[in-house]
């Protein structure tokens, strides 16, 4: 049986200096007895892994859309560590296969729940655009149009919220999951590679809660209450000083023009100014998602491409 030890020490390469591969023999062994310099993709993904766990405002469209933008360049650095030819070596011996399997389940986990979120912001858009599409005839074909179709998208948004439950209750098994195999004598490359796993997930779970409208975040912050007053400009999705929830946002402002009909005439337009918001926002949400599963799936085929030797 083949001690962590031992694994430990095969993978020591990984964090050497590529330059280190061109000097001569006998400085080469000398050079094993010292520690090896960290190679600077390491110290790259370290830096943007504390930037991201620092990041703790997740409680609008805008800063979600951030932090999936550093985890697009967290994942970025990671594929290309993986595919350094010292990396490659190291990994491809026997000894270290279970350490390339668990990262490969881990790469899978966090794809299956990229695939959920955009689920959910399709379903989202879909539901939007009838919801949409009844608030403009609303004037020519009467409330019962609007007040049909607003029912078909509450009754969606509450399934929608149940899938979400339970996407995010799996989501937290993984990130326990993963936490634990966290040791302060892991190797540093493949150390941070696990954590980018726990980080991708939170964030996932925290653009799970902001399209749920949930009240209460991973970290136990609260959504500030949505003031159902007309504004008289809208805000932007992308906009830094918003903490809004535009999915919170258009199901309350829903919930009072169905209960105010007298002034239905001013809360329609300020309705569909709120979906146009949620809109815009679901776009930017659905971008970075699909950007974040194209470095995924490259890390994921450098694992594949590893020749593990038997």
């Amino acid at each position: 049986m083949v001690s962590v030890s031992h694994i430990h020490s095969s993978l020591r390469k990984i964090v050497v200096f590529p330059m280190a591969a061109s000097m001569k023999t006998s400085q080469h062994n000398r050079s094993n007895s010292v520690p090896s310099a960290p190679h600077p993709l390491i110290s790259q993904i370290e830096e943007h892994l504390q930037r991201l766990k620092s990041s703790d405002s997740t409680s609008s469209s805008s800063s979600i859309s951030q932090q999936l933008n550093g985890l697009q360049d967290l994942h970025g650095y990671a594929t290309q560590m993986l595919q350094l030819p010292t990396t490659q070596r190291a990994l491809a011996q026997g000894c270290c296969k279970i350490l390339v399997d668990e990262l490969l389940e881990g790469s899978l986990r966090i794809l299956d729940i990229c695939s959920t979120s955009k689920d959910a912001l399709l379903q989202s858009k879909e539901s939007l655009h009838e919801l949409q599409s009844a608030a403009r005839r609303k004037r020519t074909v009467g409330e019962a149009a609007l007040t049909i179709d607003a029912g078909k998208y509450l009754s969606s948004r509450k399934n929608m919220k149940k899938a979400i439950k339970k996407a995010v209750e799996i989501l937290k098994k993984f990130k326990k999951e993963n936490s634990s195999d966290i040791g302060t004598e892991s190797l540093s490359m493949i150390s941070s590679l696990k954590e980018a796993e726990v980080v991708t997930l939170t964030l996932l779970e925290s653009l799970l809660y902001f399209v749920s409208g949930s009240k209460i975040q991973p970290k136990q912050r609260r959504w500030p209450m949505v003031s159902m007053l007309v504004q008289p400009k809208r805000v932007a999705c992308d906009s830094a000083n918003s903490n809004t929830n535009e999915f919170e946002k258009v199901d309350e402002t829903l919930q009072s023009l169905l209960s105010h009909k007298p002034q239905t005439g001013i809360l329609v337009e300020d309705f569909l100014n709120h979906m146009e918001n949620l809109e815009l926002c679901i776009e930017v949400l659905e971008g970075g998602i699909e950007h974040l599963q194209r470095h995924l799936i490259r890390t994921r085929v450098s694992l594949l491409n590893i020749p593990i030797k038997y």
